[in-house]
């Protein structure tokens, strides 16, 4: 079976954990505060502050910023759910503006025509790995004065105009998860250039506490370990090679699907650098398979496919709960009934893509 995801965990990795296990200092320590350091210097941002998951890295970064009960903040419907969530937790609504079908990320007309006056902020979530028009939704902030929030648990090492993703907004949030281009096991990291939000986000991240037993505001406890830290030492200093092969492999599918009926690869907009955490095409009518029959077919032959995703966010039950109308977010809707992801991680190899693209030619006839 060539998979959907891999993670690559190298003797560098193993080692280092090995080392922090000796130690005896497992929890948060200075193996953390290497990583945020390091982290943060390879984005070329002010602060890194790490954190026990993605999920929590978006809710510290929204709880920094002081959204609350009647903000409203503006995302995209087609994204992991986390995306929307965090904006629940804080007691705000989240808006759902549709998506760019080239791209599969937030349009910013369609974010300017959601903009009233309770907007707050706007979560732009790099899918995919490809990055959103960080220029228009920059300028959007800016005019309406409004916080911009990146989403950036697909996109290490993305580029916008040669600038890395995570640092566009006021506040931006990474996911360590094992599926992601690089892994600390589980783990997240929110970067800021603004110092008083990186003070809040150590804060609340660490039981809101200034210095031991003296607690300043309501936090959590929700530090990353320094096993997890060392992990991810190990994985950013291979993150860019790793990026370069998902970046040839995709090029590598894209030259095989395009020539195929029914299919069309990921568009990649000119102005970035797309680090193809997945490696999406849509499936159309025209194809002799439906999406959901193509994707059984591959597995069959032992090839992974993964459908990110298969509902749009404001269809989830939860939402439908909170009175969301259906009929929103056309283009959303129309994607999760398209998308495809086919492996294009690290470890595929060149003939694990000429098998992948054989089998599709076979399949569309």
């Amino acid at each position: 079976m060539i998979p959907i995801a891999k993670p690559l965990i190298g003797e560098e990795e193993i080692n280092a954990v090995v080392s922090v296990l000796k130690s005896g200092m497992l929890a948060h320590g200075k193996e953390v505060e290497a990583f945020e350091k390091e982290f943060a210097h390879y984005l070329g941002a002010k602060h890194g502050i790490a954190v026990a998951n993605g999920t929590a890295a978006l809710d510290v970064a929204l709880k920094a910023l002081k959204i609350g009960p009647g903000d409203e903040v503006i995302t995209t419907s087609f994204t992991f759910i986390a995306s929307a969530n965090s904006i629940l937790f804080q007691g705000a609504m989240p808006v759902f503006a549709d998506i760019d079908p080239k791209t599969f990320n937030l349009d910013p007309d369609e974010v300017l025509e959601k903009i009233t006056d309770k907007t707050k902020a706007i979560v732009v979530v790099h899918l995919y790995g490809q990055p959103a028009d960080m220029k228009s939704f920059r300028e959007i902030a800016d005019d309406y004065n409004l916080y911009l929030i990146e989403d950036c648990a697909q996109a290490h090492g993305a580029e916008f105009e040669s600038q890395k993703v995570g640092t566009f907004g006021d506040i931006a949030a990474f996911s360590f998860y094992p599926t992601k281009n690089m892994t600390t096991g589980e783990g997240g990291m929110v970067v800021t250039n603004d110092d008083e939000l990186a003070r809040r986000v150590d804060l609340i991240r660490n039981h809101g506490q200034i210095k031991k037993y003296l607690h300043e505001e309501l936090g959590y406890n929700l530090r990353m370990t320094n096993i997890a830290a060392a992990i991810g030492r190990g994985q950013l200093k291979k993150l860019d090679e790793w990026n370069s092969r998902r970046i040839e492999n995709a090029k590598l599918l894209t030259e095989g699907i395009e020539k195929i009926k029914g299919l069309i690869p990921p568009y990649v907009d000119s102005r970035v650098k797309h680090v193809f955490h997945q490696y999406v095409i849509r499936v159309e009518e025209e194809f002799p398979l439906s999406r959901d029959e193509l994707a059984q077919e591959l597995r069959e032959k032992d090839i992974g496919t993964g459908i990110h995703y298969p509902m749009p966010v404001h269809h989830q039950p939860l939402y439908q709960k909170l009175g969301y109308p259906r009929d929103i977010c056309p283009n959303a809707i129309e994607a999760s009934k398209r998308v495809l992801s086919l492996p294009v991680h690290s470890a595929v190899s060149r003939e694990d893509i000429e098998y992948i693209i054989q089998t599709l030619e076979e399949l569309s006839s």
